[in-house]
Order: C-alpha cells, then sequence, then structure tokens
C-alpha cells in the first residue's frame, strides 16, 4: 500500500503498532549502517539514496513488511540467511515483521557501500 506521508517520521506514525517498533529498528540500522545515506519518501516508502541513487527502501504491505535492497547480487548472495522463502530479485518479504534478521540486513548493507552505487538497480 503506497503512503501519501511526507517524511519518513509521519509514514511510521501511520503504522500499527505491531509493526512501527520493527520499522524504528529498520530505519535506525540503515541510518546507522549508511550515515551518507539521505532519507526521503519515494513511491509511497521509506528509502535511502547515496549519491543520488536509491540504495534500500521498506515498505508496509498488506499481510508483510518488504525490504527493497537495490543491489541485486547481494540479495542473491544473502538469501539463505534472509530466513524467508518470500525473496525476489530485490524485495525481501517478511509475513512476520520481527523476523526480519536485522545482523543480515546490515551486513548487506555494508558490503553495498563498499561495491559502490554502479551496483544499486531499482
Amino acid at each position: 500500500m503506497q503512503s501519501k506521508a511526507k517524511d519518513v517520521a509521519e509514514y511510521l506514525d501511520e503504522q500499527s503498532d505491531e509493526v512501527r517498533p520493527v520499522l524504528k529498528k529498520l530505519r535506525a540500522l540503515v541510518r546507522k549502517s549508511v550515515p551518507a545515506a539521505q532519507e526521503s519518501m519515494r513511491f509511497g516508502m521509506p528509502t535511502y539514496e547515496v549519491e543520488g541513487t536509491s540504495l534500500c527502501s521498506f515498505a508496509v504491505q498488506k499481510g508483510y513488511l518488504a525490504f527493497y535492497m537495490c543491489d541485486t547480487e547481494l540479495v542473491a548472495k544473502f538469501r539463505a540467511e534472509l530466513g524467508t522463502k518470500d525473496c525476489g530479485k530485490s524485495c525481501i518479504r517478511y509475513r512476520k515483521p520481527d523476523a526480519i534478521p536485522l545482523p543480515v540486513i546490515a551486513e548487506m548493507l555494508a558490503a553495498a557501500v563498499k561495491r559502490g552505487p554502479e551496483h544499486w538497480k531499482m
């Protein structure tokens, strides 16, 4: 579901009590892992860009939480560690929001930054 929130704080405020704490942890993780990332709302979801290129996004959809990693090669590389079988080329879906393996996401973000924006496609 696409949000009309003007910023990420507003986006978080409109989420349910069940998913909001997980989204806050995910947001803090991205900001800590990639301090140079610019946070914005794109396509109705929180998005993080470096040097004008999207690195990752997340969104609450009907029935699941989605984390989008724009380095699709890393999604493939970390697929076994992501803890879900519901994984597309760049979209990782979690039916239970608290099942997101934050340490693995942190590893993916660090690897993506090391590889650089030329490897990120959305």
